[in-house]
């Protein structure tokens, strides 16, 4: 039997008292995944990102540096509240309040980041983020996927399983997989139909 999504009570707690109960702003840790985020990016610029799951928005921040815009969205009201005031200064930014898979933005984008969101999700809603995330790609769009790869009794998935899982969405190619003993950071590139591979960042340049 598939465990159902962790429940809106879990996140409503968990801001209830503070506006950053994972100390996202504060912890090296938090800081440093993020900067290897927006490292491991294959481009230097994106016309239009999404980031769901954006929490208190400091990976916000550090991707609107590469963005033309960026929209940006969390299931918590007063986490999307906190990430919007943490970007005021910056007009390209939007933040909303979404529950994704069930609410999706219309249009494309050529970045998407889902960064430990995915282990909330049960199969089917899973399932189908991923494959709104495919289609709303543009093509040689960019998805990045970090998650944290200890077992958490509110997640139902580790970084390792959720890895498992996106080698098997069709649409997308391997650019880049990097494991450390805490969590798994992968990027794909959304290849077409016709079965060509991820096209790395040397081969993009012609340098091979």
């Amino acid at each position: 039997m598939t465990r159902p999504r962790t429940p809106d009570a879990y996140f409503d707690a968990m801001y209830h008292d503070t506006d950053d109960p994972w100390s996202l702003s504060r912890r090296w840790y938090e800081r440093r995944k993020y900067e290897l985020t927006v490292a491991a990016l294959p481009l230097p610029r994106y016309r239009r990102a999404f980031e769901p799951g954006c929490s208190v928005g400091e990976l916000t921040r550090r991707l609107a540096d590469r963005c033309d815009t960026l929209l940006a969205c969390d299931r918590v009201e007063s986490a999307a509240v906190t990430a919007r005031n943490r970007t005021r200064d910056l007009a390209h930014v939007e933040v909303r309040r979404m529950l994704v898979p069930e609410e999706w933005p219309p249009g494309t984008f050529d970045l998407i980041v889902l960064s430990e969101l995915l282990y909330y999700l049960d199969a089917p809603a899973l399932d189908r983020l991923l494959e709104l995330s495919v289609a709303a790609l543009d093509p040689g769009g960019t998805l990045v996927t970090v998650h944290w790869d200890h077992p958490v009794p509110e997640h139902l998935a580790t970084g390792t399983d959720v890895a498992r899982r996106l080698a098997r969405q069709p649409g997308l190619g391997l650019l880049a997989d990097h494991r450390e003993q805490d969590f798994v950071l992968q990027v794909h590139q959304r290849i077409g139909p016709d079965g060509g591979g991820a096209v790395s960042v040397a081969a993009g340049e012609g340098l091979v």
